[in-house]
């Protein structure tokens, strides 16, 4: 999971992800929507492919991208325990906040 971090700490990867996250899309509709070179975004592809991140398909002359969601799985799982926290810190906050007396102006 190290590996899926330090690919995911790259923003470029990430706006990547953001775009095939709506639809898979060939790499041309990833360099017109994100204004960075042709040869970046393959290479930004082939870390997200070796990560396991996103999957590739032929279709005729082009290759297709998309998400893969097993991975991310995997991030949400170790993420789930601090999401908890956050969650039971928040509930504290609200129920302070409750306590509070209103103030009408």
């Amino acid at each position: 999971m190290t590996a899926v971090f330090e690919v995911l700490a790259e923003p470029n990867r990430r706006r990547i992800l953001d775009l095939l996250r709506v639809a898979e899309r060939p790499v041309g509709d990833i360099v017109a929507e994100l204004g960075v070179s042709q040869p970046a975004v393959s290479k930004h592809l082939r870390v997200l492919r070796d990560a396991g991140l996103v999957q590739v398909r032929s279709d005729a002359q082009r290759r297709l991208y998309r998400v893969r969601t097993e991975p991310l799985r995997d991030v949400d799982a170790w993420l789930a325990p601090y999401r908890a926290l956050w969650e039971s810190r928040l509930d504290d906050l609200e129920r302070h906040l409750d306590t509070m007396p209103d103030h009408d102006d």
